[in-house]
């Protein structure tokens, strides 16, 4: 039988008590640098211990599947018109490149949050966001004559 293949969101949530964070603080603050950490309190609501950059990624997931509902309830033209509306950054793109841009988000965004992993639909997110300010300044059209037409190079 295969081992069955553990999701982060299926991983069971660090817990430490209160008493932790005076006894052994530098441990918990460490581990909470890597993971949330659940802080359990005798006299009240549990606490959530986590990075600013944790905290910061989840804000921005957030933020973007709120432009994404926005996409989705708009009827009106293809994936990717609504996307453009949502995101106008994408006019810079070929109209191939914003169908791909669109259907890329969406499939990061679905992977982020069924892993609890912000970081997938951010990281997509950004890099069609730089491609699209590249191609706007122009560097699409630069001069490559440096560029051998006949070698072709491999992707890591």
């Amino acid at each position: 039988m295969m081992g069955a293949m553990i999701t982060a969101a299926e991983l069971p949530a660090a817990t430490r008590r209160s008493s932790d964070l005076s006894k052994h603080s530098a441990e918990v603050f460490a581990e909470a640098e890597n993971h949330p950490v659940t802080v359990t309190r005798r006299d009240g609501e549990a606490l959530v211990l986590m990075s600013q950059r944790e905290a910061e990624g989840r804000s921005r997931l957030l933020n973007f599947a709120a432009q994404l509902i926005t996409v989705t309830l708009d009827e009106s033209g293809s994936l990717a018109e609504r996307m453009a509306k949502a995101f106008p950054w994408m006019l810079a793109l070929s109209p191939a490149d914003r169908e791909t841009c669109a259907q890329n988000l969406v499939d990061a965004a679905r992977a982020s949050f069924s892993t609890d992993q912000p970081h997938l639909a951010i990281a997509e997110l950004t890099s069609w966001k730089e491609t699209a300010t590249a191609i706007a300044a122009g560097l699409r059209s630069a001069d490559h004559d440096w560029l051998d037409d006949d070698e072709t190079v491999e992707r890591p």
